[in-house]
Parts: C-alpha cells; sequence; structure tokens
C-alpha cells in the first residue's frame, strides 16, 4: 500500500484507491480470484470475500499473520497500535505495522475511516477469534467492570480462570446437583454480568470480561516469530553425498523398470490402475518393497516415462519421452524424476488395502491433492534449516504448525514418516536432511538442482570382473554397452555398490534367443569385462548352444484343410491366391501368414466353398462385428499460477470495465447493469448486514426488467427478503432473476 493511505467505504473502494502494481500483487498472491478473470474492480472485491476464496487465503497465513487478523477482527476497527496491544506488542512495532499492512495487501483487511476492518467473511471462517465468546450485553464497564473482577472470591475466580483462554463456554447446571459452592459462584457470575446463561446446563464468558481476564491481550503465547529451530548437524558434504548415491539407485531403478515394461507391458486393469501381482513383479525385479515400488511406477508415470496405449486392450509401457531421458546426463534425470515426484498429486502411500477396498497403483485412487500439498509444505520448511541439518519430527511439525496454522487445524497434521521416507527415495534428502540439490528443487530451479547434483551421483563404470563361478561384479553403476549386455546374458543377483551378475542357462538362451551366436555372447562379454573369459562361462555359452534351436516353432494365422488332396493341389496351383503365401506342411493341410478371414473371403470369391472353423474344430458361424473405438489416455491435470504478465493483463482488463461500470451506472434510479452472480449475491450480503439500500434489476414474469430500490434483510436459500422503496410490506425476490445489483449514492 502507499505510505499515507486513503481511508475507503468498503473493500472494493479500498481496491479502486489502489495502484496497478498493488492489484498486481494481490492477484499473484491470491491466483484464484484471477479465474476467470473479473469484469471489474467491484466483482474483484465480491470474488475475494467469498467463503471458498477467503478460506483459501487464510489457509496460506502464518501464525503470525492469522493472530494479527484475529486481533483486528476483535478490535472491529483499528489503527496498528490498538492491534499490537492486543498481541502484547509496544504501540509503534514495526513488525505487527508489516503484518497489518500484509492484511491488507491480500485484501483480508481494509482501511476505514475509523481503522483497519476485516472483510465480514473472515469473521465467519474464523469462527471464534482466539478463543473468545461473542460481546455480551448488559456486562460491566471500565471501571466496574475492574471492580468486579477484583472483588472475586475463590469458586468465583476458579470458574473465570477455567473459561480465560478458551473454550468460552463452560457446563454449570442450573439444577441441585453438582457442588454447591461452584453452583452458588455461577449464580453469582450470572447475577453480576461476568457470565450469561446460554440455557439451563451451560454459560458464556463475554468478550469484554475475557479480555479483562487476559490482561488486554489476545494469546497466552503471542507467535510472531517462528519456533526457534533444533536438530543434529551434519556435514552437508556427507549429506550431499549420501543423496547422490540414492540418485544413482534412483535412475538405475527406473532404467530397470523401462527396460521390463518394454520388453513384456503388464495389462491395465479394467478399472485402471496396475495389478497387484504386476506391482510385486516390479518390487522383485528391483529388490524393493511393495510400497517403494508403487512410489517408483507413480513417479515414472507423473515424469511422462511410462503411460498407457490407446489399443483396445491397453498396456502399460515405456513413451518416446524416456528413449531422450535415457539419453540424457544422470544429473538430468534424477531432475526430472525428483521434480515430477514433488509436483505429482498422486499418493503412492495409499497403494494397497484401504478399509476393506483394494487401491491399485497408477489408477484414479491415488490422486490426492492434499498430499501433494503436504509434502511440498514439509520440504519448504525443512529449507528454513541450516543446510546439512535433519530436525526431528517434533520441530518439524511444530514449524509446520506455525507456517499453516489454519490449514493443519482443518485437515490435521502432515504424515511426515511418509513424507521423508519418499524424500530420502527421491534423493531429495540425505540422511534425514536437506541435500544442496533439493534444496534447490524445491525453490523451483530445477536446471541448478541437476547441475549440483551432477558433482555428487557417482559416474558410470562401463567394465565388469568376471568370476570363476559364473559371476560378473559391476563396481559401480552400469552404463551404456556394458549395461545392455550383462541385462541380456545375466541376471542381477545382488544390488549394492557393486552390483553382482549371475550368468545361467535362461539367461544365456535368452541372448540366443535374441538372435546372437555363442561367438557373439562370448566376445560381448569378453568387450566389457576387464578380466579374462573364465572357463566354466565358456562351457556354458557352447553347451547352451549346442542345444538351442532343435526345436522349431513357426507361426500361421490360418490354415486350410481338406481330405480331398487334389483340391489342395489346384489351390496351390492357383495364381489369383498367390499373395495368400500358402504353403503345404502336411497332404491335407496348407497355411498362410495372412488372416484367416482374408483367406475366407478369397476363396470364396474363387469358388472352392470353404466354410470357417473354429479352435475345437467345429463349424463356426457368421456374426455382425461390433466396432469399438481405441482407449484415450486421459489429459493430465495440471496447476497454473499467475505470472506477472498475465496479472498485469488481467488488471487492465479491470480498470478498463471500472470505467465502463462508472459510465453504465451513472443515471440514478435506471436498472444496473448486469453483474456477475457472485458480485450480486456479495453485495446483497453486505447490504444485508450493514442496512443499507441497493439498487437491483429484476426479471419479471414476460422478460422485462424493473429496477428497484430494495432494503434487503436476509439473504439465504437462493432468496432475497427485503423492503422495496418505501413500503414496509417485506417480499422475496429470486435470486436467479436479478440480473444486477449497484450500491446507493
Amino acid at each position: 500500500m502507499s505510505s499515507v493511505p486513503t481511508p475507503a467505504r468498503s473493500l472494493a473502494e479500498d481496491l479502486r484507491l489502489r495502484s496497478e502494481a498493488e492489484l498486481v500483487a494481490l492477484l499473484r498472491s491470491r491466483p484464484d480470484l484471477a479465474r476467470p478473470a473479473p469484469a471489474d474492480l467491484t466483482s474483484l472485491a465480491a470474488r475475494a470475500t467469498t467463503r471458498a476464496s477467503v478460506q483459501r487465503a487464510l489457509d496460506g497465513l502464518d501464525l503470525a499473520h492469522l493472530q494479527a487478523l484475529e486481533a483486528i477482527t476483535v478490535a472491529g476497527a483499528a489503527e496498528p497500535a490498538a492491534v499490537a496491544a492486543l498481541l502484547g506488542q509496544p504501540a509503534r512495532s514495526a513488525a505487527v505495522a508489516g503484518l497489518v499492512q500484509d492484511l491488507v495487501a491480500l485484501a483480508l483487511a481494509w482501511r476505514s475511516p475509523e481503522g483497519v476492518r476485516v472483510v465480514r467473511t473472515v469473521t465467519e471462517v474464523l469462527g471464534e477469534p482466539a478463543g473468545l465468546g461473542p460481546v455480551g450485553e448488559q456486562v460491566p464497564e471500565g471501571p466496574d467492570l475492574t471492580d468486579a473482577l477484583a472483588d472475586l472470591d475463590g469458586p468465583q475466580r476458579a470458574i473465570l480462570s477455567a473459561l480465560t483462554w478458551g473454550p468460552p463456554t463452560g457446563v454449570l447446571s442450573a439444577g441441585g446437583s453438582g457442588d454447591r459452592a461452584i453452583r452458588d459462584a455461577g449464580r453469582a457470575l450470572v447475577e453480576r454480568g461476568l457470565l450469561q446463561r446460554i440455557d439451563d446446563a451451560h454459560v458464556l464468558l463475554p468478550r469484554q470480561v475475557a479480555l479483562a481476564l487476559r490482561g488486554g491481550t489476545l494469546h497466552r503465547h503471542p507467535a510472531l516469530e517462528p519456533p526457534t529451530p533444533g536438530g543434529t548437524p551434519l556435514d552437508p558434504a556427507v549429506v550431499d553425498a549420501s543423496a547422490g548415491g540414492r540418485a544413482a539407485e534412483l535412475i538405475s531403478l527406473v532404467a530397470e523398470v523401462l527396460d521390463e515394461w518394454g520388453a513384456c507391458p503388464p495389462r491395465v486393469l479394467r478399472a485402471g490402475g496396475l495389478s497387484a501381482r504386476d506391482l510385486s513383479h516390479v518390487a522383485r525385479l528391483t529388490e524393493t518393497e511393495t510400497g517403494h515400488a508403487a512410489w517408483l511406477v507413480e513417479v515414472m508415470l507423473a515424469a511422462g516415462l511410462v503411460a498407457a496405449d490407446d489399443a483396445v486392450d491397453p498396456a502399460w509401457m515405456p513413451t518416446g519421452d524416456s528413449d531422450d531421458w535415457a539419453e540424457r546426463p544422470a544429473s538430468e534425470r534424477w531432475a526430472v524424476l525428483a521434480r515430477a515426484w514433488f509436483t505429482m498429486s498422486a499418493a503412492p502411500s495409499l497403494v494397497g488395502n484401504r478399509d476393506g477396498n483394494r487401491v491399485n497403483a497408477l489408477s484414479l485412487q491415488t490422486s490426492w491433492p492434499g498430499g501433494r500439498q503436504r509434502r511440498q509444505d514439509a520440504l519448504t520448511a525443512l529449507a528454513t534449516w541450516e543446510p546439512g541439518t535433519a530436525p526431528p519430527d517434533d520441530d518439524l511439525l511444530a514449524l509446520l504448525r506455525w507456517r499453516h496454522p489454519a490449514r493443519l487445524s482443518r485437515i490435521g497434521d502432515p504424515d511426515l514418516e511418509t513424507v521423508r521416507r519418499e524424500a530420502e527415495w527421491a534423493a531429495v534428502t540425505g540422511r534425514g536432511a536437506l541435500a544442496s540439490a533439493g534444496r534447490l528443487l524445491v525453490a523451483g530451479d530445477e536446471t541448478g538442482a541437476a547441475a549440483v547434483m551432477a558433482e555428487h551421483i557417482p559416474p558410470a563404470v562401463d567394465h565388469v570382473l568376471l568370476q570363476a563361478d559364473l559371476t560378473a561384479v559391476a563396481p559401480g553403476r552400469l552404463d551404456g554397452q556394458a549395461r545392455t549386455v550383462l541385462r541380456l546374458v545375466a541376471d542381477i543377483e545382488s544390488r549394492g555398490g557393486a552390483t553382482v551378475h549371475r550368468f545361467t542357462e535362461p539367461s544365456v538362451r535368452r541372448a540366443l534367443d535374441a538372435g546372437w551366436s555363442a561367438d557373439r555372447v562370448l566376445s560381448e562379454i569378453a568387450a566389457v569385462s576387464r578380466t579374462g573369459l573364465p572357463q566354466p562361462l565358456e562351457y556354458l555359452v557352447r553347451d547352451v548352444a549346442r542345444r538351442h534351436g532343435v526345436a522349431r516353432v513357426g507361426s500361421a494365422s490360418s490354415y486350410l484343410r481338406s481330405d480331398d488332396e487334389a483340391l489342395l493341389d489346384r489351390v496351390l496351383a492357383d495364381r489369383e491366391l498367390g499373395l495368400l503365401q500358402l504353403r503345404r506342411i502336411a497332404p491335407t493341410v496348407l497355411v498362410s501368414p495372412v488372416a484367416a478371414p482374408t483367406v475366407l473371403d478369397l476363396l470364396r470369391e474363387r469358388q472352392y466353398g470353404p466354410i470357417a472353423e473354429g479352435g475345437d474344430g467345429g463349424v463356426v458361424l457368421g456374426a455382425a462385428r461390433d466396432h469399438r473405438t481405441t482407449r484415450r489416455t486421459p489429459a493430465p491435470v495440471q496447476l497454473s499460477t499467475v505470472g506477472p504478465e498475465i496479472a498485469g493483463k488481467v488488471v487492465a482488463g479491470m480498470q478498463r470495465g471500472e470505467k465502463a461500470r462508472g459510465g453504465a451506472d451513472g443515471s440514478a434510479g435506471g436498472a444496473p447493469r448486469n453483474t456477475d452472480p457472485v458480485v450480486t449475491l456479495a453485495v446483497l450480503r453486505e447490504a444485508a448486514a450493514d442496512r443499507l439500500a441497493v439498487w437491483i434489476g429484476y426479471a419479471d414474469e414476460v422478460g422485462g426488467v424493473q429496477p428497484l430500490l430494495l432494503r434487503p434483510v436476509a439473504v439465504e436459500g437462493g432468496r432475497v427478503r427485503g423492503t422495496v422503496g418505501d413500503q414496509d410490506q417485506p417480499r422475496t425476490f429470486l435470486l436467479h432473476r436479478i440480473t444486477g445489483v449497484r450500491a446507493t449514492d
């Protein structure tokens, strides 16, 4: 705000007095106000006072701002000095003045001639501010209240002490049961106006009395500063080295799954997602627990490395982006995966049996935007500690409660154990502390994070050490040709700093099935080995190759059989059927690589009179085809923020709309121009609360619009009740028939 702010009569007028830069800052701090773009500043003010928008803004406040907002709410209309007094701070506190200025900039409060006020919706969302009850009636004031509080006996003081810091209501029976002294003390307090009875069993401590008992402050422990950080300091170099090892393991596991799914894609369940059996296979392949495997495939999906194809019977398989990802440097591969985890809406911890229901990985049931919010809140809070610090969960939770008190009180504390475990898997943290690359990633600098991580990921190796026991030891992370060869001709036996690969008959046969000869297998292994070929390995490869290919299996899309061998001779000799590529495998059987329906149609066209035969040898009758379209992958859900350029365009549009609105509303008594339903509802609620009159345009039964001077009394259930003009008889109007609303001059 400007250094000498001008008081306003409402939030809308306050917004009109703001500069373009201040409005841009408001839209960037509360991006929900910019979509869809408001027509003018009146619409912006109405949208800023909706319950959903105010709740979202309160969720982003820390405890210091929230306590300052509560102080303004209690004060009603006050200057920063009065707010500082309620927060137990000096009258000229710069910190409190800054908090008030921030709240005004967020449009949660506005400057009136009497002082700073909160918007009305804030009071509704906050509920009982600082545990205070409502303002009571017939309560002693000033010196009378001071004297009444000074003249209290023990039981009376005990009752008030129990209610002082909230909640403001208590149980105090008016009947004959319970402690007689307490009951008599309660009656005396009610008679003196220090308590107010709600019903026969409950009493309420008025706000004036509670503030006097609190010494004029709102909170027992004002929290204008975050809690003191704690934790065990570690060497940042050790943290980064640990994260680098985790990053190397992560990209290796992802590459392993991509290779496996590229060769044998698992099917997509009918209800969507990955089956439990396929997920268990991923866990066995990567030698991880099922929860880790679920996290891994969810990250791969979020990174765009795997997806369901568009086939009629879809399967999970690598995307084209996975090939580009595999060609990038290791640090950039890690950054893609870590960023995908940090921003994805999926919560892999939900996978498994939940309340008798099965939640499958890669299904829509794992989507939980709240989990993403908690993940980002926790890591952003962790970034406030000094590098290399691994704070305990209690300290991290205390800081989160200070940074987002409204949100956590509404949705509960985050599962820090899950967040920190996944952060270790993603190599964002190391040994519980945020790594240097992870700190940059949380700040949104993916390129910088990749550059820093490049210094800590162990370099890949391009060789193995062959052993006489048919194993090969890789002294690090394999990459390039060595990884390709070992994955084809050997199986991973154990992982770790040095990965052990074992050669077996099935693994060697896998290479032979791919078209390699025994000599090529041995030469490829020798090319990536720093040691000579052991004799047992050569014997194994030669022995498997000698027995490989003795039995042969071919494929045929269709066959033609007939007991009439002469008929089959004519079919083979028919040049018009040459495209069928028929081949005789028995005196009475021909086979073709062409599909059976095509063979059937051509034979019928040539007047051979064939019929279709099923797998059991029975005759198959023709049936009409039932066409189906291919499955389409739904578009991913994306979050977007309001940048300075977009915010500037929205502000310019609102200012143009404001000028047009001024010209359209210039004629007093005329029907107001059409307004947004959100604006209409907000203006009517404000007018009903302040007992003010407004002009409305109301559509009648024949389609005409009548201008009416309405004094609304209540707005509820899609209707507004009030009196029109000088009439005293209340009338009810339907909100959907109110075309526009305008405040009176």
